[in-house]
Parts: structure tokens; C-alpha cells; sequence
């Protein structure tokens, strides 16, 4: 009965002791399985995509292509406003030159003037001034403000680039007309102010 026992006591023994190594490789296991749930969790909030399935990359790449896009149309924008001006500027030195409806009235108003102001007993020179001399004035005087604005406009087309955007050269064309206006600007200019000055084209002698 004692050998019995003891040979029982034993199995129990070597039993328990199975029970407690399969009980250590199940934690063991079970450790590795949550490290190895762990790294696999991390890996893939890493390479999460977006609520709309794009990754943060494309994201980044389609925010500087929108960018790209404003500056682009802002650069266009700007363009399209500097030859606008640059054809006004031209525009304006032409009539400077030519001469306008504006010109024709207030010549012919400062004729009428004349007419009512001058008495027929007024020297010829006192009516040639009146008459004539005052329209040419009127004239002189109107083709000069054209001048003065075409000027003005071509002088800020050709500088509006210093403020600007830097690193954006103005196109030639809008160079060419913008020069061109400033140039008949000033010739416009400079026949206005010598025709109102009498300095040519002056009243004839009436001697």
C-alpha cells in the first residue's frame, strides 16, 4: 500500500508538472501573439490612408499643384490688366495727335465765345484772337491732356512689374505698345504745349 502511495504521489506529481509547462507556453504564447497584434497594429496606422482612401502624400502633392494652379491664374490675371493698359496708353497718345470730338466742341464752343464777345468794331487782331486763336488754345489744351494721360499710363504699365510678383518678366508685346504710348505721349505732349505757347503754328501777323 505505501509503494502504491507513493507511485500515485508521483503521477499526480509528473502531472501537475505537465499541466505547468503547457500553462507557460500558452502565456508565452499569448504574449507573442499580442507583441507580434501590437507591431501589426502600429504598421498599419503608419500606412492609414485618409477618411477618402488617398494617402497624406497625395494630399500634399494636390495642395501644390492647386497652388501652383492661383499663381498661375494670378499671373495671367495681371497680364491680361498690364496689355489692357499698355493698349490705352496707345490709344491715347493716337488721339493726342489726331485730335477727338472733344477737342472739335471745345473749339468750337471758345468760337462761338469768340462771336459773342466781339463787338464788330474790335480791331482784326482782337477778333483773329477771339475767334480763332482762343479754338486753337481749346484744342492745344485738349490734346495735351492727352497726351499727359497716355504718358502716365505707359509709365505705369512699364513699371508695374518692379511691383509685382518677382521672378515674373512682363511679356514683349506689352513692352512694345506700352513704349509705343509713352512716346506718342510725349510727342503729344510737347506739340501741345508749343501750340498753346504759340510757339508754333502762331496767330498770323494782321499788320
Amino acid at each position: 500500500m505505501g509503494t502504491k502511495t507513493v507511485d500515485e504521489a508521483g503521477a499526480e506529481t509528473g502531472t501537475e508538472a505537465q499541466r505547468d509547462e503547457r500553462t507557460v507556453d500558452v502565456t508565452k504564447a499569448g504574449e507573442a501573439g499580442a507583441t507580434t497584434d501590437e507591431e501589426t497594429g502600429t504598421a498599419a496606422v503608419a500606412e492609414e490612408p485618409d477618411e477618402d482612401g488617398t494617402d497624406l502624400d497625395e494630399h500634399d502633392e494636390a495642395d501644390e499643384n492647386l497652388m501652383g494652379d492661383d499663381t498661375g491664374a494670378a499671373g495671367q490675371n495681371a497680364g491680361v490688366g498690364q496689355g489692357a493698359a499698355a493698349v490705352v496708353s496707345a490709344g491715347l497718345g493716337v488721339v493726342s495727335l489726331t485730335g477727338s470730338w472733344v477737342a472739335t466742341v471745345a473749339a468750337a464752343r471758345e468760337t462761338l465765345v469768340g462771336q459773342l464777345e466781339t463787338s464788330s468794331t474790335a480791331t482784326v487782331a482782337k477778333q483773329v484772337k477771339e475767334v480763332y486763336g482762343d479754338a486753337w488754345a481749346a484744342t492745344a489744351l485738349v490734346g495735351g491732356l492727352f497726351a499727359l494721360a497716355a504718358l502716365i499710363v505707359g509709365v505705369f504699365v512699364l513699371v508695374r512689374p518692379a511691383f509685382g510678383a518677382p521672378g515674373k518678366p512682363q511679356a514683349a508685346w506689352i513692352k512694345s505698345v506700352a513704349w509705343a504710348g509713352v512716346s506718342l505721349g510725349v510727342i503729344g505732349l510737347v506739340l501741345a504745349v508749343a501750340k498753346y505757347s504759340d510757339i508754333i503754328l502762331g496767330l498770323p501777323s494782321t499788320s
